[in-house]
């Protein structure tokens, strides 16, 4: 396990969409912590990739969290799929190598919010580490269906060789050092709305 590494991460957002959203576990806590976790990315010029699974029939990514995506400075990707994995989209892997074009797929450090995680994540991760990457999973960003849908998605994600984080834990460590130029707007992120 290593530190997160602002140079050789990707920030992946995956579906956090209307219908759905209304029906995950602590829906507020996740808005919250994607919305600074992509602000962070911003702050650190973290590459992002958005995706949305079949918007034409769940809906479009949440308001708030689109809005924070559209303002990104940051090299940034959207994605429309039909594929449960975002690895099932062609598409994907070309985003990835985009984001980081002289990073190896082996030192890429892929940080993952979205729902659902006994779905579209959970396939999304294991494809990941199937093709030798590295996956963050950011607890507070990732829901489900229910508490037991996101514990067991959980489970297998860190048994299959993902590492659990959370949104705070990944900004310090892309940050490293309280010297670091961005540590005071990193900072200001952290205190910015109530997390639930």
């Amino acid at each position: 396990m290593e530190l997160l590494n602002p140079k050789r991460s990707v920030v992946t957002v995956i579906d956090l969409q209307g219908k759905l959203m209304d029906m995950i576990y602590r829906p507020e806590l996740v808005i919250a912590a994607s919305i600074r976790l992509l602000k962070l990315a911003d702050l650190f010029q973290v590459p992002v990739i958005l995706t949305e699974q079949y918007p034409k029939g769940l809906g479009k990514t949440h308001p708030d969290v689109l809005e924070v995506f559209n303002s990104l400075t940051t090299q940034k990707h959207y994605l429309e799929k039909t594929s449960f994995g975002c690895c099932g989209d062609s598409q994907f892997a070309a985003l990835l190598q985009k984001s980081c074009p002289d990073i190896a797929k082996s030192d890429r450090q892929i940080v993952v919010a979205g729902i659902e995680a006994h779905v579209c994540v959970l396939q999304t991760v294991l494809e990941l580490l199937q093709d030798d990457q590295e996956v963050y999973l950011c607890w507070d960003c990732v829901s489900g269906r229910g508490e037991e849908y996101r514990k067991h998605a959980f489970d297998r994600m860190t048994q299959a060789g993902a590492f659990l984080t959370n949104h705070e834990s990944v900004g310090f460590e892309w940050a490293r050092d309280k010297s670091h130029p961005g540590f005071k707007a990193m900072n200001q992120i952290f205190r910015e709305g109530q997390l639930v």
